[in-house]
């Protein structure tokens, strides 16, 4: 039996589009002449389309592209194509996550889904589980067995083979566990699965591809290409080694692609044609703006300078080398000007208190400023560059360096900003050495540094990591060696931020407990185990 899966990269809410880039695939696969072709799951309406799901409207167009799209493929081979159905039944959520074969030009068997996924996707808010029941199709004298996501990893297979629609999330590592538990189950079933995922970037969350299958003894016989659209058609008789697309799975590279992929998709997704930022000469918009250019062509990306007079040569000159090495354009505005005529008008209600971080709160505002009236006047997408350490103990300022269309490292440690860019200085040295070795700093103020407020950053992510993506207590993290003033004093910076959490420019989803999906705190409430 020749399968082809698609690794298509929709858009969610473009229906008819989606329909024309399934159909452009299976017409590149019916080239192989397969018994049949895979679409991902939810690939029609896009996925995650959300609340996009609760408009009646949107899931009966929904139902009428699938049929303009089984009438236009009415000379292909079999198809499957996921999509929402209508539950009729009047009880339970709305719809179901479905998957639906076109063949002979019409809508054929329908296959609902038994077991919702659990994680970002927030399934249960509108899918109701289908009963279990048999889910197989004959093709070709063989016995199919079709499922939706991740009920391929506990469903009882069939005899002969299984193929799964996925729309499986981008975190770093998750690859490896696919993988993993894939040929397991074929393995232990002996049974060949092949699996279509989706492929690209839509709002915080990446696709990363890499559709796959395995032979009935487990082994790995195709994947498609990672973080790009790809067709890929696997004989299950006469496996080549060739349907194996090369990757990396190191995280620094694995991360660095879902970032390029999940910028270029959501700028290009909110139709954008081009991104400006804040260059502060630091590692943080170093990185942001190396993304930048990968995913959008340097042409297209526009790096601000915007110095105060706390800003140093070096910062100013490492920001102009960058853009020099990666060939984006530079802007220089500076806000000293700027600082004097807000001084001046907070001069008299501001009398007799000394300055704090008010004033350097207004730089980051008056940069935000600047920065937001070049979208405005120009069309372009303000990146901000803020990373997850940041974000989690709120050193950040709200309508400062928060603000944007897109925080592109959101949710990446500080620690992994500086181990990306040292990868990717390897490859091509583009970010100045000198941005990876001197202290971290705000520059609001002479001399400042991110350790006069911050633990040291390898001991502040090792905190934020047992508590945020390992789920431990304080007093676990405690008992585990972490000294224990710093831990009450980084988790309640945590707790204290939230506010500005929830005020943030969204950011893309590297890893499986991202602030902006999967982490849902209270703002206004008080840990219980605060002293």
């Amino acid at each position: 039996m020749k399968i082809s899966l698609l690794q298509v990269n929709t858009v969610v809410g473009d229906l008819a589009g989606n329909a024309d880039r399934i159909a452009a695939g299976v017409g590149e696969a019916s080239r192989h002449r397969p018994d049949l072709i895979v679409a991902p799951e939810l690939s029609l309406p896009g996925c995650p389309s959300r609340d996009l799901l609760l408009d009646t409207g949107f899931i009966t167009r929904n139902l009428t592209v699938l049929e303009d799209l089984a009438a236009e493929l009415s000379d292909a081979p079999p198809v499957l194509v996921g999509f929402a159905a209508p539950n009729p039944a009047g009880t339970g959520r709305p719809l179901f996550n479905a998957a639906a074969l076109l063949r002979d030009g019409a809508v054929g068997e329908t296959f609902r889904k038994t077991r919702l996924s659990p994680g970002p996707l927030d399934e249960d808010r509108y899918f109701e589980p289908a009963a279990p029941d048999p889910r197989v199709l004959r093709l070709g004298g063989r016995t199919v067995g079709v499922s939706i996501g991740e009920e391929v990893w506990c469903g009882e297979p069939v005899p002969e083979v299984i193929v799964n629609l996925s729309a499986s999330p981008f975190a770093a590592g998750v690859q490896g566990l696919r993988e993993e538990t894939l040929s397991r189950i074929a393995r232990e079933h002996g049974v060949a699965i092949v699996s279509a995922n989706l492929v690209g970037g839509n709002d915080d969350l990446v696709f990363d591809g890499r559709s796959s299958a395995f032979s009935a003894d487990g082994t790995l016989i195709a994947r498609g290409a990672a973080f790009a659209e790809d067709v890929v058609t696997v004989d299950l008789a006469r496996p080549v080694p060739r349907a194996i697309a090369p990757d990396d799975p190191a995280p620094e590279s694995e991360i660095w692609r879902a970032l390029v992929l999940g910028t270029r998709d959501y700028v290009h997704k909110c139709g954008f044609s081009s991104v400006h930022l804040g260059l502060s000469g630091g590692i943080d918009s170093s990185l942001v703006t190396a993304v930048a250019a990968r995913a959008l062509g340097p042409e297209n990306v526009l790096g601000v300078l915007l110095p105060s007079p706390y800003t140093s040569a070096e910062s100013i000159e490492d920001a102009r080398k960058l853009a020099e090495n990666l060939g984006i354009q530079v802007e220089c505005i500076p806000i000293a000007p700027m600082m004097e005529t807000f001084d001046g008008a907070l001069a008299g209600v501001f009398a007799g208190r000394p300055r704090d971080i008010t004033e350097e709160n207004l730089q980051a505002r008056i940069r935000a400023t600047v920065l937001m009236a070049l979208a405005n006047k120009f069309g372009s997408m303000l990146l901000s560059t803020g990373n997850k350490s940041e974000a989690a103990v709120g050193y950040c300022t709200l309508y400062g360096d928060t603000a944007g269309g897109l925080s592109v490292i959101a949710d990446v440690p500080k620690g992994m900003v500086y181990r990306i860019a040292r990868w990717l200085n390897a490859k091509d040295p583009v970010i100045p050495e000198r941005v990876l070795k001197k202290p971290p700093s705000a520059e609001l103020r002479p001399g400042q540094t991110d350790q006069e407020i911050l633990p040291p950053y390898d001991l502040l992510d090792a905190i934020l990591h047992r508590h945020i993506d390992c789920f431990e207590s304080v007093d676990e993290i405690i008992a585990a060696g972490y000294p224990e003033e710093t831990v009450r004093a980084v988790l309640r910076m945590v707790g204290q931020a939230e506010f500005k959490r929830r005020q943030a420019a969204p950011g893309i989803r590297v890893t499986d407990r991202a602030f902006s999906t999967d982490w849902h705190m209270p703002i206004a409430a008080k840990p219980w185990w605060r002293r």
